[in-house]
């Protein structure tokens, strides 16, 4: 039995009396709310964000929305402010790294909660009595102190270096 001609001519979006829909038919109407929330590029583009604009900025920023050229960048604190001076550079950056010209205006919001959380941690054992064994024959007071901290910090900057 051969299906008549009319049948090759239906809408990609009717379904077939034999079978289940197309799966191209389908899936415009499956992923359309989530590219509303996140679009493919920006989805992108978060993925490698370190790598675009360095991992120094990536850490207090993230990209959220890319709109009709507009991106939408949430930053934590001051850096906002920061980044709209390096705003011309950072659109060439993710301009290169998409490979066409999607972003002509840059966006920035602050977002408190893409800063990451300050953490610090106490030098090592070690670190701490070779600081006190060197400040050891100066008098007790503020200036013993600040000289053990320092002491301290170096050590510690030396050991990272």
């Amino acid at each position: 039995m051969t299906k008549p001609a009319e049948d090759d001519k239906r809408h990609p979006d009717t379904r077939h009396p034999w079978g289940p829909r197309p799966l191209g038919a389908v899936l415009p109407d499956v992923v359309r709310p989530a590219f509303r929330r996140r679009s493919p590029a920006v989805a992108h583009l978060a993925t490698d964000w370190a790598a675009v604009i360095g991992p120094a900025l990536a850490v207090v920023t993230a990209p959220r929305r890319l709109f009709q050229g507009t991106l939408a960048i949430s930053a934590s604190g001051p850096i906002a402010l920061e980044l709209q001076h390096l705003s011309v550079q950072l659109m060439e950056r993710i301009n290169t790294y998409m490979g066409r010209v999607a972003v002509t205006r840059l966006r920035f919001t602050q977002d408190f909660a893409a800063a990451p959380p300050l953490t610090i941690q106490p030098p090592p054992r070690r670190v701490r009595e070779a600081a006190c064994a060197a400040v050891a024959g100066l008098p007790d007071g503020p200036l013993r102190d600040a000289l053990e901290r320092l002491g301290q910090a170096v050590l510690a900057a030396g050991r990272h270096a």
